[in-house]
């Protein structure tokens, strides 16, 4: 019984850590972000995230930036990078603050 608890303890505990704790890495870095044209704002409000490059498994792939609603007042964006690591480069997410 005490064996059945300690591994239903484990399972819960990697169920509970989030798919972004994973670490993307790349061996070698993003192109030159292209240059980006910011549209006007769809209405009061929205903040402006910035395009960013995604990893597609085999190449680096543009995502435009984009319009959106922050979920609370005064939230500001920071936008998401890709870090040198020794080898490579790592992405850190964006997150609201």
């Amino acid at each position: 019984m005490k064996k059945l608890i300690c591994t239903g303890f484990f399972a819960l505990a990697l169920a509970a850590v989030p798919a972004s704790a994973t670490e993307i890495f790349v061996r070698f870095g993003p192109p030159r972000p292209p240059r980006e044209v910011v549209v006007v704002s769809p209405g009061p409000g929205y903040v402006w995230v910035p395009g960013y490059y995604r990893w597609t498994g085999k190449h680096y792939k543009w995502v435009r930036g984009r319009w959106v609603k922050p979920p609370r007042h005064r939230a500001v964006w920071v936008p998401g990078h890709w870090a040198p690591r020794r080898g490579g480069f790592v992405w850190i997410a964006g997150y609201w603050r």
